[in-house]
């Protein structure tokens, strides 16, 4: 197997990394846990977020000129709203799909 010098470096920090938490309390592993989960959801919701105004860009605006009119705007909202009840949908039916796998 061949790496080359960037995956090398990564290979190290993340070895230091891993070296770094065997070292934490339980407490402080934790709260290092919590703390990457945040990050991960807020870099989630940016990200669906970023999707969102794309997909719903692409669909609704950029037929009257530098302006959105009120067309634009009400296609908009509309899709945003679907996007976001979509989103829930999905959301609720992962979660009732991991209760029922979760209690077998």
């Amino acid at each position: 197997l061949l790496l080359n010098s960037d995956t090398k470096a990564q290979l190290i920090i993340m070895d230091q990394m891993a070296q770094q938490i065997k070292s934490l309390t339980p407490q402080q592993r934790q709260a290092v846990l919590v703390q990457a989960q945040n990050e991960a959801n807020m870099k989630i919701r940016a990200d669906l977020l970023n999707k969102m105004v794309a997909a719903c860009y692409d669909k609704c605006a950029g037929t009257s000129g530098d302006k959105l009119d009120s067309r634009e705007l009400s296609c908009l909202a509309a899709c945003h709203d679907r996007y976001l009840e979509t989103r829930a949908s999905v959301q609720s039916a992962l979660q009732m799909r991991q209760q029922a796998s979760g209690s077998m």
